[in-house]
């Protein structure tokens, strides 16, 4: 149950279900960069044919995300009372 209301958590809420889902992904994860050093990929030239660099780009730019969303939210961010001072 949840403390604010009496509607009970979400299943994938749930702490144990949180620990097998972080397990079950990077399971996912290191099976897709294992795979690439057994099937040919058809790319050869440069950096393009190095395994896991689709991982390693794919989470650079998840970070580069997350830093542009937290650059973004300092910049349109209001303060708390922003919107109650505006009714008087």
């Amino acid at each position: 149950m949840n403390a604010r209301d009496d509607k009970p958590e979400h299943r994938l809420a749930r702490p144990t279900a949180v620990r097998w889902l972080w397990r079950i992904f990077g399971l996912a994860l290191g099976a897709t960069v294992a795979a690439q050093f057994f099937l040919d990929g058809g790319r050869t030239a440069g950096a393009a044919g190095w395994p896991g660099l689709s991982a390693v780009l794919g989470f650079l730019a998840c970070v580069a995300l997350v830093l542009l969303g937290w650059a973004l939210g300092g910049l349109v961010k209001r303060p708390e009372h922003y919107y109650r001072d505006l009714d008087r």
